[in-house]
C-alpha cells in the first residue's frame, strides 16, 4: 500500500515540474514522500511493556516511559476515547485483530489484545490433551501473526475461565500459553481475566502460573474494595482492572419476579466515579483498568452495561470517564434524571399493573446547559434470553402503541393484555448526542 502511495506522490511531483513549478518545489515533494520501505519498517517495530517494582507498587513502563492504563473494552467509538483522555482499549479474541491495531496505532492508542481459550461452561475439555495442544498451536499463529506490532501493550488469555468452571488443568494450560508466548514474544505483558476475586483461585494461578507477569480482574459492585481484597488474598504482583462499571445485574435488588433492577445513568455515574476514586485510582499495585463497555450491547437489557445507546448517544458515565481519564469534564454534558415513577410508584415499589388499563409514568430531568429535552420511550418484555458470562443476549422486541407522550416528562403507559413481566425505558436527549437512560421493570397480573 505504501508503494502506491509513494507512486503517486512521485507522479503528482513530475506533472508540477511539467507545469513549471520550480525544481525546490519538485525537490520538496521528493524528499518529503520518497520514504523507503527500511524506515516504514522501522515505525512498524514493537514497543517494549515492562512492569518494575517501585515505590511500594508496581509501574507499567512502556518504551522507557511510565504508561497507566486509561482504558475501555470494545473497539467502537475509538476516535472517542482518544478525545476524552482514554489511551488503550481491550478486546476479547484476535478478531480483526489487523484492523484493531492499526486504528489504534493512527489514534496513539494501545491494545491489551485478547486471546480466545477453550471454556469449561462451552463444552471444552481440559481432560483432552489432543484439544488442549492444538489450542496452544492455533494461539501460537495468532500471537506470530500481531506479536510486532506497535501498538500492542499485553495479551489477555482468555476471558473469566475461572467462571463456572471445576477443572484446575486449565490453569496448566494458561501456563503453558504465557510461556509459549514469552518465549517469541519478550516485548509484552500476559495477562490472564479473572471473574471477580477469589482465594482459590489466585493459590492456583500463584502455584500453577508463574509465567503470567500480572493478572487481570473484573468487578462490578464491588470496585472499591478490590485492593484491600487482593492484598488479602497474598497476591504479590500488580494487576489490572479489565472489566468494571455499574452495579451487575447479578448483584442488585430483585422484584418478586426474579427481574433485576437497573441504576439510572445518572446513579451509574456516581458510582463509576465514586469506585474508581477508591480503588483503581489510588491502589499502587494496579497498573490501570479498562472500563466496561465503550459500545452497546443487550445483556439483561439494552442500557445496562453499555456506556452509548445503539444510536452511539453518549449518558452521563462517558462524562465522567473523561473526568478520570482528564481531569476535565466536557463542555456539553449529559442530561441528569432524578427521578422516575410508574403509577406514581418507585422502581423499588416493585409494580404490578392490570391488563389493559393504563397508567401515568413521569419523569424529572435537568440538563447542566439548560439544553432543549426530548423524550423517547419504549416498552419492551422482560428479557428471557439470558446468559452468563457476558455471553450473547437477543434483544426483545419492543411492544409498540403502548405508551404515549402527554407532555416532556409525561406519559401514559398501558399495560399489555397478556399477563407477564415486562420494562418501561425512558431516553431523555439534549439533542447534542447525550442522553440520560433509565427503566422500571413492571408485572401485569389479573
Amino acid at each position: 500500500m505504501w508503494e502506491a502511495i509513494k507512486d503517486f506522490f512521485i507522479t503528482l511531483t513530475l506533472k508540477l515540474n511539467h507545469m513549471n513549478f520550480s525544481a525546490l518545489t519538485t525537490l520538496s515533494f521528493l524528499v518529503l514522500f520518497s520514504i523507503d520501505s527500511t524506515a516504514l519498517a522501522q515505525q512498524q517495530e514493537p514497543v517494549k511493556a515492562e512492569i518494575i517494582k517501585q515505590d511500594g507498587g508496581y509501574t507499567l513502563f512502556r518504551g522507557g516511559k511510565p504508561y497507566f492504563i486509561k482504558g475501555a473494552g470494545g473497539t467502537d467509538y475509538m476516535d472517542r476515547l482518544k478525545a476524552y483522555g482514554g489511551n488503550s482499549i481491550r478486546t476479547w479474541t484476535t478478531t480483526n485483530g489487523q484492523k484493531v491495531l492499526d486504528d489504534a496505532q493512527r489514534l496513539g492508542l494501545t491494545v491489551t489484545m485478547g486471546i480466545g481459550v477453550g471454556i469449561e461452561r462451552h463444552g471444552f475439555n481440559y481432560e483432552d490433551s489432543a484439544a488442549v495442544a492444538s489450542q496452544l498451536d492455533r494461539i501460537r499463529d495468532e500471537v506470530l501473526k500481531y506479536k510486532d506490532h506497535p501498538a500492542l501493550l499485553a495479551w489477555g488469555i482468555g476471558n473469566e475461565l475461572n467462571l463456572e468452571y471445576k477443572n484446575p488443568k486449565v490453569w496448566d494450560a494458561v501456563n503453558d500459553i504465557a510461556k509459549m508466548i514469552h518465549q517469541i514474544d519478550p516485548n509484552h505483558l500476559v495477562t490472564t481475566m479473572l471473574a471477580g476475586i477469589n482465594q482459590r483461585e489466585i493459590d492456583y494461578i500463584k502455584e500453577k502460573c508463574p509465567a503470567l507477569d500480572l493478572i487481570s480482574v473484573q468487578v462490578y459492585g464491588g470496585l472499591a474494595a478490590v485492593p484491600d481484597q487482593i492484598k488479602a488474598t497474598g497476591w504479590e504482583k500488580a494487576y489490572m482492572v479489565t472489566e468494571w462499571g455499574p452495579t451487575g445485574h447479578w448483584e442488585g435488588p430483585q422484584t418478586p419476579w426474579e427481574a433485576s433492577v437497573e441504576e439510572t445513568s445518572s446513579e451509574k455515574a456516581v458510582v463509576y466515579k465514586s469506585r474508581y476514586e477508591a480503588s483503581i485510582l489510588k491502589d499502587k499495585h494496579c497498573i490501570g483498568s479498562y472500563v466496561f463497555l465503550w459500545g452497546q450491547k443487550q445483556e439483561r437489557t439494552p442500557t445496562w452495561y453499555g456506556l452509548f445507546t445503539e444510536a452511539g448517544e453518549e449518558n452521563e458515565v462517558v462524562d465522567v470517564m473523561q473526568y478520570l481519564w482528564s481531569g476535565k469534564w466536557p463542555e456539553n454534558r449529559a442530561p441528569h434524571l432524578d427521578s422516575f415513577r410508574l403509577d406514581d410508584k418507585k422502581v423499588l415499589d416493585f409494580i404490578y399493573l392490570s391488563p389493559g388499563k393504563s397508567y401515568s409514568a413521569t419523569i424529572r430531568v435537568t440538563d447542566p446547559d439548560m439544553d432543549k429535552l426530548t423524550t423517547r420511550w419504549e416498552l419492551l418484555p422482560e428479557s428471557t434470553d439470558l446468559k452468563t458470562g457476558g455471553d450473547r443476549e437477543t434483544r426483545p422486541k419492543p411492544i409498540p402503541g403502548m405508551v404515549k407522550n402527554t407532555s416532556f416528562d409525561k406519559a401514559m403507559v398501558t399495560a399489555p393484555d397478556q399477563e407477564g413481566a415486562y420494562r418501561l425505558f425512558i431516553y431523555v436527549s439534549d439533542g447534542n448526542n447525550n442522553v440520560a437512560t433509565a427503566n422500571i421493570p413492571f408485572f401485569v397480573k389479573k
